[in-house]
């Protein structure tokens, strides 16, 4: 016997008033267990609700445009008996969404359920208003009515990403709300005419070119991965906007890798496993105390700086649908094997797809390292609004001079790519040497 159940908004972590970006199912769809049922976006994140029922959807419940929180009621679905028991709902599709920050890439769907006569208006109105973007590249832009501007916090960071001023597009939609649609027509308008993009001018970029690259011989087309998406334009965006400065150095780990090797002896029955990346993890929390700048973050105007008082270290993750960040909390309050369990665990959940919004928030500082796969340096990106990324390539013996000879050392490189509007280069070189003191003597990690 068919039986009504009400989908409900689950554990979206630390966030309330989330809105509706996109509503993906219509009454009398048919629907499995996971697929996507609607997408919502809070000002960190977007992401989809799965449904956890197999069946026919019978009654939604709320509009585009709505916020909701957790437990609010989504929609109603028709169930069969035996696809009445709810699914894992462990956030598979959600995990990835906010190591990106950007706005979900089906956003502009919600002109849909406007009158189809009122989507041309943008673009109709641009062609008569196309000498203003000539002057964006010459007037400052209009922090105040960027913010006062009509849009969802989605379309304000897609604008953001594009450095489209709000304060200059006009609205189509209700209520003269912007768009994404808007802001697009904006920027091609801007580009059409030649000039310095919408917003405060200086990048003006040549569009890449369309190859047929099949002319050339067989190809075969692979789509990126959600993640891929959405960690791209991220970091594009980190990229483009940060004035990347990178400190290179070496850090002598010989006694600090027989140390970790005898912790793992030490601890075998306990099943804890002690990784290079745990050392990193705790030495990189009295780096943040002994450099406080470190630890801050740029605010909206880009004039004021917000001090952290609490000491949380992103790591990176490579997992098979790409790469996230989880946050590793409040280090500075926990012992060395205590984050090297947590570290494990959090990879494990990174690879089953099981991070939630909330584990991928909060971070202070980044660590990226690449030292189980090889290599000698690189330049990692700052994750905003961090301020400073530590990447670590693999250790080498090397021979170092040392009371008159050479001696053999196991040398780790690193690298720490920082913002060069917070942090100058003198501070770079001072963390890293201090980073090295202090992992080249396991006794200091104490004081």
């Amino acid at each position: 016997m068919a039986e009504i159940k009400n989908i409900l908004v689950p554990d979206i972590g630390d966030f309330s008033g989330v809105e509706v970006i996109e509503i993906i199912v219509s009454v009398g769809d048919t629907v499995n267990v996971e697929d996507a049922l609607v997408s919502l976006e809070s000002d960190k994140a977007a992401m989809e609700i799965p449904s956890e029922y197999a069946g026919v959807i019978k009654e939604i419940k709320i509009n585009m445009g709505d916020t909701v929180s957790q437990g609010d009621v989504l929609m109603t679905i028709e169930v069969a008996d035996e696809a009445a028991a709810p699914a894992d709902t462990g956030a598979e599709e959600k995990a990835p969404e906010p190591a990106k920050d950007v706005p979900a890439p089906k956003a502009e769907k919600p002109q849909e359920e406007k009158p189809q006569a009122e989507a041309p208006a943008p673009a109709a109105a641009k062609p008569a208003s196309a000498p203003a973007p000539q002057k964006a590249s010459t007037e400052p832009f209009d922090e105040a009515g960027f913010r006062k501007a009509h849009a969802s916090p989605g379309v304000r960071k897609f604008a953001r990403e594009l450095g489209a001023n709000l304060a200059r597009i006009s609205g189509s939609g209700e209520k003269g709300r912007i768009l994404k649609d808007d802001v697009k027509a904006f920027v091609k308008q801007a580009l059409s005419s030649g000039g310095a993009a919408a917003g405060t001018g200086g990048l003006s970029v040549e569009p890449m070119p369309e190859i047929d690259f099949s002319q050339f011989g067989d190809i075969e087309t692979q789509p990126l991965s959600k993640i891929n998406k959405l960690t791209g334009k991220f970091l594009h965006r980190n990229w483009v906007n940060i004035p990347h400065v990178t400190q290179f150095d070496e850090i002598d780990i010989t006694d600090l890798e027989t140390f970790r090797k005898e912790l793992n002896k030490e601890h075998k029955d306990q099943n804890i496993k002690v990784t290079m990346v745990a050392f990193l993890v705790k030495a990189m929390a009295s780096a943040l105390k002994e450099f406080p700048r470190f630890n801050a973050s740029l605010d909206a105007s880009g004039e004021n700086l917000i001090m952290k008082k609490y000491i949380n270290i992103g790591v990176a993750m490579d997992t098979p649908a790409g790469l996230v960040v989880p946050v590793i909390r409040d280090v500075e309050c926990k012992s060395l094997l205590q984050i090297a369990q947590e570290v494990v665990n959090t990879s494990v959940k990174a690879r089953d797809k099981k991070l939630t919004p909330s584990d991928m928030s909060g971070g202070c500082i980044s660590i990226s390292s690449l030292g189980g796969i090889g290599g000698t340096a690189f330049t990692p990106i700052v994750n905003a609004p961090e301020v400073a990324i530590l990447g670590v390539s693999r250790a080498a013996m090397k021979p170092v001079y040392q009371d008159g000879e050479f001696v053999p050392r196991l040398m780790m490189p690193i690298s720490l790519s920082y913002d060069h509007r917070v942090i100058d280069g003198a501070a770079g070189a001072r963390f890293t040497t201090f980073l090295g003191k202090i992992l080249a003597d396991t006794r200091r990690l104490v004081l």
